[in-house]
């Protein structure tokens, strides 16, 4: 009797949330805005500690999570072709080292202000440094901009940004749990492994995946196509590096009419499943924890909002984007997202300011980044 009763609770609850998520959607498109701003402070109203909690829809909430940020990155990869994406990628290598130099000392100084160790200080550089690549594949597929001229150069910083955190993230969850620098070492050596097999493959291999994974029957290629994106997605989350990371290369080695009928078919799964992630990030903060620390939140995501624009611009303009090109860069760049949250995760036994300062930056970016997006994307916004 308490499974009828759970299951009614469930089925209600998340009938609930569909259709406010469905409401808060036609509302900002109608006005030509990204939804993703209010899925977040849904997601803020209806986690621990809203006002409205929806308890027994959370377990699905953050399973979906999970699916959507694979389906979000299989459909970018299916925008590159195996051929170009190192060239793109090596081209912007540059540009991830000027990413890294702005956008992570902020982070550090601001921690070493408010006095955490060095494990919170390393945490709190990651935090500022990594842009969120599910918020912003979402926000160029609302926007239509991802035949735009700057795109490669900005999915070639965040998937630069996803391979360095396959070191980033071993070695902090060492610091955190008070591992040895071998350990560190061992889990970096087994992540760049598997990330380098899979890139081998896609490249050598890629039109055999698709040979098998590819048939008439729509029900039958999705299976095949959201099965393969899962399992390994999970071999590299497994391995230590990025399930996104993972799901990106399965959509790299499918090409041509193969990758268009892909991106058909699974469209309207990943949309339900990305609203679901976008909801787990406003269910993850507790709204009581963010008050006191807001202010310093907020000028960390003004500095920072600033240095990706300069991020932006710089990768951008290495792609012979001009100066409107260069803004729009810069400004789909500004979101933090699911890997800043990963490494909050991290380190949350710590305590103290850093889960708290860490959320809040992170909701004023998710918000504030799509809001700034759709603004200097505007046909009339003023760049000039």
């Amino acid at each position: 009797m308490t499974d009828v009763h759970t299951s009614i609770a469930l089925l209600l609850e998340l009938g609930t949330v569909l259709v406010l998520l469905s409401a808060a959607g036609s509302l900002t498109r109608r006005f030509g805005v990204s939804p993703i701003p209010l899925y977040l402070l849904c997601g803020l109203a209806m986690g621990e500690g809203g006002f409205a909690p929806l308890p027994a829809a959370g377990d699905f909430v953050e399973i979906g999570a999970s699916i959507g940020v694979v389906l979000l990155l299989l459909t970018l990869g299916l925008e590159f072709s195996v051929e170009e994406f190192p060239v793109t990628l090596r081209k912007h290598v540059p540009s991830g080292v000027v990413d890294l130099l702005l956008n992570a000392p902020p982070g550090a100084v601001a921690g070493w202000l408010l006095g955490l160790d060095a494990t919170g200080i390393v945490a709190l550089a990651g935090v500022t440094w990594v842009s969120s690549s599910t918020i912003v594949s979402r926000l160029l597929d609302d926007s239509h901009r991802l035949g735009n001229r700057e795109t490669p150069a900005v999915l070639s910083i965040l998937l630069l940004e996803d391979f360095a955190m396959a070191v980033y993230l071993p070695i902090l969850a060492v610091l955190a749990s008070g591992g040895t620098l071998l350990q560190a070492l061992a889990s970096v050596a087994v992540a760049l492994g598997v990330l380098a097999l899979a890139l081998v493959i896609s490249r050598h291999w890629g039109h055999r995946v698709g040979q098998v994974v590819d048939d008439r029957d729509t029900e039958q290629l999705l299976l095949r196509i959201v099965g393969l994106a899962l399992v390994v997605a999970a071999v590299a989350e497994l391995a230590g590096t990025s399930a996104a990371v993972g799901a990106f290369l399965v959509g790299l080695a499918l090409t041509g009419p193969l990758a268009e009928r892909v991106r058909s078919v699974i469209s309207p799964l990943r949309d339900l499943f990305a609203a679901a992630f976008f909801l787990a990030i406003g269910f993850s903060i507790p709204p009581a924890s963010l008050p006191p620390l807001l202010p310093v939140a907020f000028g960390l995501a003004v500095v920072t909002a600033l240095t990706k624009m300069g991020t932006g611009w710089f990768a951008a303009a290495r792609g012979g984007s001009g100066r409107r090109g260069r803004l729009r860069a810069g400004s789909v760049l500004v979101v933090r997202g699911e890997f800043s949250v990963i490494i909050v995760g991290l380190v949350a036994a710590q305590g103290g300011v850093l889960g708290p300062l860490a959320t809040g930056y992170v909701l004023i970016l998710a918000v504030a980044g799509p809001l700034l997006t759709w603004w200097l994307g505007r046909p009339d916004a003023t760049l000039t």
